[in-house]
């Protein structure tokens, strides 16, 4: 089997790296520039979508979020979509976690006094403990299930919404999406992890900012457009929620004249809460495990369509 590397993958990471791994583990591998033909290849392992992937017979994402990609045309023609939704669990797990600590410990403003060369303790009231305060994961599919998992782990109550009422391993309640605003009323931190959909996009303004408490912490780790920026930006001016974590934004790369870059209580981080330094390992582990799947005849997993 032939694979071709996309050179979209560079935005995570060096192609060399995937298409080495691809040829260690018994697949031929070509990296491919933007716009090239990918007739002759059985595979294109990339990060984006453009016309011309539509000449293979199998196009593998390398993120779990497939929104850039028309599955519905996909799923019109002989071209299969895959993605990479099962690795990115205890990434983006402990990138929110360690948004969450930073907050609770202060850690983001004595870093910020750190490069002021300034010994400034934070008021009294303003550091607390992660243990016993609640948070609510929207979205409980993998990326979900990993931020419940550490959370649980750090002592937090853990409450979630997901489109169906099935339990979660670590979370103590499961609310609808009807219920969101009943959800997050009680939450210290409110974490999305859902896809970008059209049920999905801008499900976080104006009403669930005023639902939430004003001591509360938004955690984006999903994408930009699942809240309404403009919406947060007056929440977090008004003081209707303490601050916000956000690794996704509505435009990337983030706009030098955007106000979030001067919030002190904003955190901001450039999507890149899922990178790690075996990411190409853990997608390449992906695309030969398929592989073998279609030699063996067999039906491929992460298929979306």
């Amino acid at each position: 089997m032939h694979a071709a590397v996309h050179d979209s993958i560079a935005f995570s990471f060096d192609p060399q790296q995937v298409a080495d791994y691809l040829e260690a583990n018994g697949l031929e591998s070509t990296i491919v520039e933007s716009g090239s033909s990918v007739a002759e290849y059985d595979v294109v392992v990339t990060f984006g979508h453009e016309e011309t992937l539509f000449e293979a017979p199998w196009v593998h994402c390398i993120r779990a979020g497939i929104d850039e990609f028309p599955t519905d045309r996909y799923a019109e023609t002989d071209t299969k979509l895959t993605h990479s939704p099962g690795i990115h669990a205890t990434t983006i797990g402990e990138t929110v976690a360690g948004m969450m600590l930073s907050f609770a410990r202060r850690l983001h403003r004595y870093r910020d006094n750190q490069h002021e060369n300034a010994w400034r303790v934070e008021s009294y009231d303003a550091a607390f403990t992660l243990a016993d305060e609640t948070v609510c994961v929207v979205g409980l599919g993998t990326l979900g299930e990993g931020v419940a998992l550490r959370a649980n782990a750090l002592g937090m109550d853990v409450v979630g919404v997901r489109r169906r009422p099935k339990p979660v391993s670590g979370v103590d309640s499961v609310f609808l999406p009807d219920d969101l605003s009943d959800a997050i009323a009680d939450a210290r931190f409110v974490v999305l992890c859902v896809p970008l959909t059209e049920d999905t996009e801008a499900m976080i303004g104006a009403n669930e900012f005023q639902a939430m408490r004003d001591d509360a912490y938004l955690i984006n780790v999903a994408r930009g457009p699942v809240v309404d920026e403009n919406a947060l930006l007056d929440a977090l001016e008004s003081g209707d929620i303490a601050g916000a974590g956000l690794d996704a934004h509505t435009e990337e790369p983030l706009p030098a004249d955007s106000p979030l870059w001067d919030k002190e209580e904003v955190i901001l981080t450039p999507h890149v809460g899922a990178l790690t330094d075996s990411y190409h390992e853990d997608v390449g582990a992906l695309v030969v495990a398929n592989a073998e799947r279609i030699q063996r005849g067999e039906s491929m997993f992460d298929r979306v369509a």
